[in-house]
């Protein structure tokens, strides 16, 4: 079995072009790949998914312990030929940027997985090898096992090759050329979503069909091919019998498949509607989640949608078991402010108005205290989270107190309830399979009620 992740110096490497190319490439030749991501990124396994429908997954190491990561990773190995694993930013860069902590390196150590290091050549030529060497020498064992040059001409990669493998030990697997299919357009919170670059799909085979002529593909199995082929595992899942409504289209695309399928071992019957189109929930829907997005992008047709916004308003305040992250959470607000500054009307559920801020608010990990019994929460419980948006609301609510691990800053935020979790913090499900339940049985108890 093939097993490999892509890591990089740092963000903006293309790690995720390769990442991409690779997966296709694996396709073609018939290893049936799957991919993940290191962290909690919700946008770069929308891009594996979109390369052939390849199955993809995240994993955290702040987010869930190292016995779950190493649990979800095998089971979603399972079957597969190959695995491509997507490392996050730079190799070390971990938790709060100053540890390695749920660091690529530190998820690549855990899983005992050989790494390709990508390099991107702009400027720099016997630098690379010393920045190679820093990398390899700073936590041991690195894992890095081979280089791969990106956005480099067939010219200077045959004038590196050498070079580095002299200086560094290690083999330089291949290249590809600057290529205009693998210019990927960004947003605020960094690539935009796979479904809305047009052509992805063609674009990624016109990449990966460079890199079948460019990469050493002997040398490449020789080092990353030695695994044992892992048989698939059957997972214990409950009958599927409590609907739990979900709310998935073009606004609210940030859910984490690992979510989904936590929710259905617990016994949720998923049912899946568009806050865009469809007029109202689906009927018999015992439990609402609402996940993150980009409901900013959309304010005008989600205000538009008054049956919508009347059914989810109805729902959330009879006593709906409801989870709303981020996105969700903005939509349940009074406004929504989108990207040109116009403000549009929401579901009015809960007192604040969402507005655009000019940098990120309240970024990255976290972790949740809860004071109180509530739906997902036990007084005392501290939950792992982490936040990415560039909007706010002028009213966080105060169930919930969140604190940054290592600084130990803190403010207070969530509106929760018995029925109620809607807060921007997202929670890796997965990671935490007791909020799972919580949830679930909520929902079967309110479809009792």
């Amino acid at each position: 079995m093939v097993e490999v992740m892509i890591a990089a110096p740092a963000s903006g490497s293309g790690k995720t072009v390769l990442t991409c190319a690779l997966l296709a490439a694996l396709e073609k030749r018939g290893h049936t790949p799957c991919a993940f991501k290191c962290g909690p990124d919700y946008i770069d396994p929308m891009f594996h998914r979109s390369v052939l429908g390849v199955e993809s997954h995240n994993l955290d190491l702040f987010l869930s312990d190292e016995a779950v990561m190493r649990k979800l990773y095998a089971r979603y190995c399972g079957g597969h030929h190959a695995a491509v694993l997507e490392a996050a930013m730079g190799f070390y860069d971990g938790l709060g940027g100053s540890t390695d902590r749920a660091s690529g390196w530190h998820v690549a150590e855990t899983l005992e997985v050989p790494v390709l290091l990508v390099l991107r050549p702009k400027g720099a030529s016997l630098t690379l090898a010393s920045q190679v060497n820093g990398l390899t020498a700073f936590r041991r064992p690195s894992r890095i096992a081979g280089l791969f040059l990106c956005d480099c001409s067939p010219m200077l990669a045959k004038s590196l090759t050498p070079m580095l493998e002299r200086e560094t030990g290690l083999p330089v697997l291949g290249h590809l050329p600057h290529m205009e299919e693998a210019v990927l357009e960004s947003r605020h919170l960094g690539l935009c979503t796979a479904g809305e670059i047009a052509g992805l799909a063609d674009r990624i085979r016109t990449i990966a069909r460079t890199l079948e002529q460019t990469m050493d593909w002997e040398r490449f199995f020789s080092l990353y091919g030695g695994r044992a082929f892992r048989q698939p595992v059957k997972s214990r899942t409950a009958v599927p019998s409590v609907p739990i409504a979900v709310a998935r289209d073009e606004a609210f695309s940030f859910i984490y498949t690992e979510t989904l399928n936590a929710l259905e071992g617990a016994g949720a019957r998923l049912l899946f509607f568009s806050p865009l189109r469809d007029s109202g929930l689906p009927e018999g829907a015992c439990g609402l989640y609402l996940p993150g997005g980009y409901p900013e992008l959309y304010a005008e047709r989600l205000a538009k949608n008054e049956g919508m916004k009347n059914a989810v308003r109805y729902a959330v305040t009879r006593g709906m078991p409801t989870v709303a992250e981020c996105g969700g959470f903005l939509y349940l607000g009074q406004s929504l402010q989108d990207g040109d500054g116009r403000t549009y009307p929401m579901a009015g559920v809960l007192p604040g108005n969402g507005v655009r801020k000019e940098r990120l608010v309240r970024f990255g990990y976290a972790e949740l205290l809860a004071e109180d019994d509530s739906l997902l929460f036990r007084r005392g419980e501290l939950v792992p989270v982490h936040e990415f948006h560039y909007w706010d609301s002028s009213e966080n609510g105060g169930g919930l107190t969140a604190r940054k691990p290592l600084t130990g800053r803190s403010w207070r935020c969530g509106f929760i309830s018995e029925r109620l979790y809607a807060a921007f913090p997202h929670i890796y499900f997965a990671g935490h399979p007791e909020l799972v339940e919580r949830f679930v049985q909520a929902a079967k108890l309110y479809r009792e009620e």
